[in-house]
């Protein structure tokens, strides 16, 4: 798994074609709260049950408030055959400080 900072997810995506999947493994009230346009919400203590939803062929980064949770998924991905893994490190909060100041924080 990668560990990659917001400002390296951001080049990530706009240099990608197609642009990485974005799974944001927070809570439903967090994901309402603020998150990155287009990214698949499945909160982690669902990943289990929907495995089926996350394409294994594509680059995921994985995103939660702080990159805690998201380095957890990403490492469960990484063990159930998905190889191009990364983890947002310092998650949402990193992306609203240092790509999106306009975000809500929590």
């Amino acid at each position: 798994m990668q560990q990659l900072n917001a400002i390296q997810v951001k080049q990530l995506i706009d240099a990608s074609d197609p642009a990485p999947l974005l799974l944001d493994v927070r809570e439903p009230n967090e994901f309402a709260y603020c998150h990155i346009d287009g990214a698949l919400h499945i909160p982690m203590g669902q990943i289990v049950s929907r495995l089926d939803d996350i394409d294994a062929e594509r680059e995921i980064v994985v995103i939660c408030h702080h990159g805690m949770r998201s380095f957890q998924v990403a490492q469960f991905l990484e063990s159930q055959g998905y190889g191009r893994v990364i983890n947002l490190s310092g998650g949402i909060d990193a992306w609203a400080r240092d790509v999106d100041p306009g975000m809500p924080k929590y």
